[in-house]
């Protein structure tokens, strides 16, 4: 068996509905990484104790597939992480669009050693005003404090490991927190954390579209995000009654 060089790692929680529409492209990405390279990687699907057929999805497109019957979206990554053969992982949302190019301009960011890892920015195209000002508000603030939303987020295994992994006691914004240990990490070490600003994840917008504005407001902006996140009782509608 080859050596996989990557890992794309895919939390999923009740995904059947959207893997065939966004599934394929992480696997377009990696398929034209692999022709260029003549090497391998793997895509892992997390199945994070579903109730629809996301398993079963995930391996008829062409997925690998591990489980994790504990509910958490860290717990889920880490899952995937311990799972994964390759030497960089790579960690995208079940309902993200990924760029054709991302594998391939990933590994060629990580293979010099000069980061320990990064993130490509996601773009949102949310119909409605509110929405959008609200992104246009995540935007900014991420310029001005830095960090990364876990849409897309990527590292060596020995950064991952150094850092380990994502808190798995964190029911929101555990991929700000995991992106704010890594930069450190990056830093003591002179191997910065870089943003891919050349590409562009395009997630869903099912939250923005059947969510009502002022409810998208409140639990979206960055102080509520920062509030309880160790609290599965105060997130319980981000895991229990999410959108699919």
């Amino acid at each position: 068996m080859i050596q996989p060089t990557v890992s794309l790692i895919i939390p999923a929680f009740d995904e059947a509905g959207y893997l065939p529409r966004y599934l394929p492209t992480v696997l377009a990405s990696l398929r034209l990484f692999e022709e260029h390279t003549c090497q391998v990687g793997e895509v892992i699907v997390v199945d994070n104790a579903s109730t629809d057929a996301t398993a079963a999805v995930a391996e008829q497109l062409g997925a690998r597939v591990v489980r994790e019957p504990q509910r958490g979206i860290g717990r889920a990554r880490n899952t995937g992480a311990r799972a994964a053969l390759g030497e960089y992982l790579v960690f995208v949302d079940a309902d993200v669009e990924f760029p054709l190019g991302g594998v391939r301009d990933i590994v060629d960011t990580l293979r010099p050693g000069l980061c320990v890892g990064g993130a490509i920015p996601p773009e949102y195209e949310p119909n409605r005003a509110g929405t959008r000002l609200l992104v246009a508000a995540w935007a900014a603030y991420r310029r001005r404090f830095g960090g990364a939303q876990g849409v897309c987020q990527f590292a060596t295994r020995e950064a991952f490991g150094t850092v380990r992994g994502y808190r798995e006691d964190m029911f929101m914004s555990e991929d700000v927190e995991f992106f704010a240990r890594l930069t450190r990490l990056g830093a003591a070490h002179q191997h910065p954390v870089t943003h891919l600003t050349h590409l562009r994840v395009r997630p869903s917008n099912r939250r923005f579209e059947r969510w009502p504005s002022w409810r998208i407001w409140w639990w979206c902006n960055p102080i509520t995000a920062n509030l309880a996140r160790t609290s599965p009782r105060f997130w319980r509608h981000w895991y229990d009654t999410t959108v699919r």
